[in-house]
This record gives C-alpha cells, sequence and structure tokens, in this order.
C-alpha cells in the first residue's frame, strides 16, 4: 500500500532526506523533520522558500505531481518589494519572458498578508523605504526558481517565498516541521 505525506518545509531545510555537499557544516534535511521509509519528494522546493511539499512512496504519483506535461496548479503566497500595479499583475497572469523561454500564462492577485503566517526564522529584510506586499501566484509548470525570476522580472524581487497548495492539498493546518498523512484524492490537472 502506498503512502503520501503533506509537509510545511521550513526556511533553510534542504528538499531531500541527505546533504553530501556541507561535510562538516550540517544543514537540515527533510530526515530531520520526517521519519517515514520509503517516502521521496515529488518535487522540489529551494532551501530558501518554505511551505507545502508532498511526499510519496507511490512513483506513479510522484512523477504525476513533479512533471510540468501534467499541469498540477501550485499556488504561492509571495511577499514581495514594493507595491505592484495591475501592470505587473497582468504581465504575470499572461507569462513573462525569462532566460529560459516565455513561462506558461498564471494566475496572479495581490492578497493580504495570508491569516495565520508563521513568523520566518530569520526574517525577511526590511527597508524603511521600500513597502513590501503580497500576491497570490498560481502556476502549472515548475522552472527552477520560476517564482523569483518572474516577481523579480515584473520589478518586485521576492522577499519570502510559500507554496501554499499543489493540486487539491494545502497547508491547512501545518505548522512549519509539520507533517499529517494525506487524502487519498483524485488529481486532476
Amino acid at each position: 500500500m502506498s503512502r503520501t505525506i503533506l509537509f510545511n518545509k521550513p526556511f533553510g531545510t534542504l528538499p531531500q532526506f541527505t546533504d553530501k555537499g556541507s561535510e562538516g557544516s550540517p544543514r537540515p534535511t527533510l530526515s530531520a523533520h520526517i521519519d517515514v521509509k520509503g517516502v521521496y519528494p515529488a518535487g522540489r522546493l529551494d532551501r530558501d522558500s518554505e511551505g507545502l511539499m508532498v511526499l510519496t512512496s507511490d512513483g506513479r504519483l510522484q512523477a504525476r505531481i513533479a512533471d510540468p506535461k501534467h499541469k498540477l496548479a501550485k499556488r504561492y503566497w509571495v511577499q514581495v518589494e514594493g507595491l505592484p500595479d495591475e501592470a505587473a499583475l497582468e504581465a504575470l497572469r499572461r507569462g513573462v519572458t525569462l532566460k529560459d523561454g516565455p513561462t506558461r500564462p498564471a494566475k496572479a492577485e495581490a492578497i493580504a498578508e495570508p491569516e495565520g503566517l508563521w513568523q520566518r526564522d530569520p526574517p525577511i529584510r526590511v527597508r524603511k523605504s521600500v513597502p513590501d506586499s503580497w500576491i497570490a501566484l498560481e502556476l502549472r509548470e515548475g522552472r527552477n526558481r520560476q517564482v523569483r525570476r518572474m516577481c523579480a522580472h515584473v520589478g518586485h524581487p521576492c522577499l519570502r517565498l510559500i507554496r501554499a497548495s499543489i493540486g487539491p492539498w494545502s497547508l491547512d493546518g501545518l505548522h512549519p516541521g509539520q507533517w499529517r498523512d494525506a487524502p487519498d484524492l483524485p488529481l486532476r490537472g
């Protein structure tokens, strides 16, 4: 029987179970939080990003979640530098052209700071002369550091990035470092 778990990855944690590249200076990995054998991450989440990761023992499910050809929606809460106007949000909605090519259209909207959000350790940098704000961004692809690059492209560098949901699964009720078994849900694009 396969097992799927939902994990709220804390800032600074590597999205893998081992860290072979830090001899003498260990960085936290998934194994610091999850003691479940036989589950593997379905996709990645940068060390400096936070939020939902799905881990599973089902190889087909893992591929379905991670492969952009399935167009599984991933929703992010993004704290950005500045106050994006409608033109910046519309550019994200249409898709932007990055160095590795155009992105697919995304859903983008200005939001208030997400309710019940935990404090990040360490906190983001704050500049008194530059305000910050939040946007929700939903993608159906997943290039390396894509959300950060898209936000920078429209003039609003990312200060904090939290993945809030993947397909039908969300962070609801999970604090950083916590995990729970995922309900069996059918996946649709």
